[in-house]
């Protein structure tokens, strides 16, 4: 079985490329559930996902770099969903699975399991399933993460939003 800091360096490895990408930084700057921004959740659905492969043996059924990059890329839609928009992002959970694709395909060149597993990582929320089970993996852990941060006390206590660099650095790890 996979170690915490095993699995932090498969999604480093396979995902450092958007890890590292200049617009992962918006997402540092925007809050996803309680007080958890959109790339630790991105991050977190990662190592989740990769957890889930691990512990119920599917490393043969299971391409592992599309499912680092489908989860890391879940939540690519690149706004705060809490900022008033007069109104635009109102059926965010219903839209925002198809906004993430569309930014994703824009800045990364993404196979079939990766498109879909982004663009179907809603459902039950959205009617279609996922195609593969790197999706299903990617909407088990995107679950259980949101359910974990909506729920938290630490919700109550968010901190102002980050502050963030314009640019990534190369040498962006993936944090405790």
């Amino acid at each position: 079985m996979l170690t915490r800091n095993q699995i932090r360096t498969l999604v480093n490895k396979h995902g450092h490329d958007i890890i590292a990408h200049e617009h992962m930084h918006i997402e540092r700057g925007c809050y996803q559930h309680g007080c958890i921004t959109t790339f630790a959740h991105s991050l977190r659905v990662a190592c989740l996902a990769v957890w889930f492969a691990d512990r119920l043996h599917l490393w043969n059924r299971v391409d592992l770099r599309s499912l680092i990059r489908a989860a890391l890329l879940h939540d690519y839609f690149l706004y705060d969903w809490h900022d008033w928009d007069n109104g635009e992002h109102r059926l965010h959970g219903f839209t925002h699975g198809r906004t993430a694709l569309r930014n994703a395909l824009r800045d990364f060149e993404l196979n079939a399991v990766e498109r879909d597993s982004i663009a179907h990582h809603m459902f039950p929320l959205t009617p279609t399933p996922p195609s593969y089970i790197e999706g299903y993996l990617v909407t088990l852990a995107d679950k259980v993460s949101a359910t974990r941060e909506t729920v938290s006390l630490k919700r109550f206590g968010r901190p102002a939003k980050p502050i963030v660099a314009a640019h990534a650095s190369s040498n962006v790890q993936i944090g405790a």
